[in-house]
């Protein structure tokens, strides 16, 4: 299980690295996706700056994912049934980061691709299920 702890911790931390340059880059990335503007756009707010309150938003939750994966992670040494479920969830959510980072960079894309995958398949192992269902005396 400690591999499956360490996949998790890895994968919250690029989520936290991402939602962090989404947060702090706000108006670069809203001016990257909604474009400058051009002469008919107002004289003092571009498109990128009317969006970039949407940019942190979705900075903020990825930042929220981020967290359930390292609280999640931290919590497996008390064996809790519902932990297994809760990795396996966050591998499905770690699944569209790939996509999202493959639009940006492929070789980042295919890269987090593995361990998304690798997040979904361990909790369902039968060591997994071995493991979280021990119950101390």
């Amino acid at each position: 299980m400690r591999s499956l702890r360490v996949l998790m911790m890895v994968l919250a931390g690029g989520q936290a690295l991402l939602g962090v340059a989404l947060v702090t880059n706000s108006v670069a990335v809203a001016t990257a996706i909604w474009g400058d503007g051009d002469a008919s756009t107002p004289c003092c707010t571009t498109p990128g700056e009317d969006h970039a309150g949407m940019v942190v938003f979705a900075g903020l939750l990825v930042l929220a994912v981020a967290a359930w994966g390292v609280t999640a992670a931290l919590k497996f040494p008390t064996r809790h049934r519902n932990l297994r479920v809760s990795a396996f969830a966050y591998g499905w959510t770690a699944l569209p980061f790939s996509w999202a980072f493959f639009q940006v960079i492929p070789l980042l894309g295919f890269a987090w691709l593995v361990p998304a995958v690798l997040a979904i398949v361990r909790p369902n192992q039968p060591e997994s299920h071995a493991w979280f269902n021990h119950r101390p005396l």
